[in-house]
């Protein structure tokens, strides 16, 4: 891996994270600058490497070995292959903890206890070990041995009864949102206890759940439901406070209309030459509006598909009236101010070429993300790895190797 530069510049970490979770924490800190060593099982590795198709295309078009899926959380990292189920494997993990300052794992809450690489095990000889923890449910209370999935996340966390048309049954979001959430989660938390190491020497365990992220996602939701009693109710594309704030059909397919205030509602009604809307006593505030939504909503309908798309999304946006399309990836990747943003951004790949990736949406003057190196392939850093933090031979590397330990 080329040199490293950005705000985490220096600092490593023993990555023992797979699937999505774990590894979103791990690719964030990676941007940032960070050494990250993803310790992977030999001829194996991470479970998302067989997550296909589709995979990513060699130069002649033909499948490589990388899914799409790993691909999508695992740039700037280098891959070791240890078999951590063996004592000597174990060993070598325990060689290389005195060059890291962060390890980050996402096994069953007591998973590592039984190979001596849990926190306990390690805090006194590693005192300022950062030891990040990502389960399902955390390390207390009566579901902390349950093995844990985003899907599970979701439904009892709460959020899939709040997502999904009224009349419909309770629905997923459409990517694993409780996963990513709590790997960002997990990011802050590490940034703030390497603050806290600054200040005092000290390391500690940080212990993130997917539950608990998800649940701390509920937001404004939950304090609607924590402040009233009452609970709330699907709404499809709708918001709980504020009207109208939705999908809206035009002439010619839908938009989002994202009204925000009764300043804003006025000039779309004098835009719309719907004044009537405005007039009408149980649509004049936003308050009325969320009272009578169920009468609001097939009017403002009516008024909408009077014009195409084009037409309103041009003619709001000159007003100060919020709106936007409804975009597919094709269209998002197409998007103008996706492009400025560089959200997609293409790396080279040792078997496929190229491979496009999303960008960073961390934005820094000082220290900006890096994009330094594509996802690896498995055990593609094994020998570079030992050889420069451990001072492994080539020889001693061969016998490890032919026992399968690496």
């Amino acid at each position: 891996m080329s040199e490293q530069i950005g705000p985490l510049s220096g600092l490593r970490v023993l990555d023992l994270t797979r699937i999505l979770a774990g590894p979103t924490c791990t690719q964030i800190l990676g941007d940032l600058g960070a050494d990250i060593i993803k310790i992977e099982r030999p001829g194996k590795g991470d479970d998302t490497r067989r997550w296909g198709p589709p995979w990513a295309k060699s130069a002649k078009g033909e499948d490589t070995e990388e899914s799409a899926y790993f691909l999508s959380v695992n740039r700037n990292k280098r891959s070791v292959t240890v078999d951590i189920a063996n004592p000597e494997g174990v060993a070598l993990l325990k060689r290389l903890l005195p060059h890291c300052d962060i390890l980050v794992e996402n096994f069953k809450t007591g998973g590592l206890k039984k190979y001596g690489m849990d926190y306990e095990s390690l805090k006194k000889e590693f005192p300022k070990l950062i030891y990040c923890s990502v389960t399902g449910f955390g390390q207390t209370g009566p579901y902390a041995p349950r093995p844990g999935y985003d899907f599970l996340a979701q439904g009892m966390g709460g959020i899939m009864s709040l997502t999904g048309e009224a009349d419909g049954q309770p629905m997923k979001a459409g990517i694993a949102v409780a996963d990513i959430m709590t790997g960002m989660y997990a990011t802050v938390s590490v940034l703030a206890a390497l603050h806290h190491r600054d200040k005092t020497g000290q390391g500690q365990h940080l212990d993130l759940a997917l539950l608990d992220s998800q649940v701390a996602t509920l937001a404004y939701e939950a304090e609607n439901y924590l402040i009233s009693g009452k609970m709330p109710r699907r709404l499809g594309n709708a918001h709980p406070n504020i009207v109208p704030y939705q999908v809206v059909p035009t002439s010619d397919g839908h938009i989002i209309i994202a009204v925000g205030n009764d300043d804003q509602f006025k000039r779309f009604c004098e835009f719309a030459d719907a004044m009537h809307l405005i007039e009408d006593p149980r649509f004049k505030t936003n308050s009325k509006r969320i009272q009578n939504r169920d009468d609001f909503n097939p009017e403002i309908n009516k008024v909408t598909q009077k014009r195409t798309r084009q037409a309103w999304l041009e003619g709001l946006e000159k007003i100060g009236v919020p709106c936007g399309p409804v975009n597919d990836l094709k269209q998002v990747f197409e998007d103008p101010q996706v492009i400025a943003r560089n959200m997609r951004i293409t790396l080279p790949h040792p078997t496929a070429g190229n491979v496009d990736l999303l960008g960073s949406p961390i934005k820094m003057s000082e220290t900006p993300v890096t994009f330094r190196a594509p996802p690896p392939l498995l055990g593609q850093h094994t020998d570079e790895v030992f050889g420069e933090l451990l001072d492994m031979s080539a020889s001693e590397r061969e016998k490890l190797r032919k026992k399968g330990l690496i």
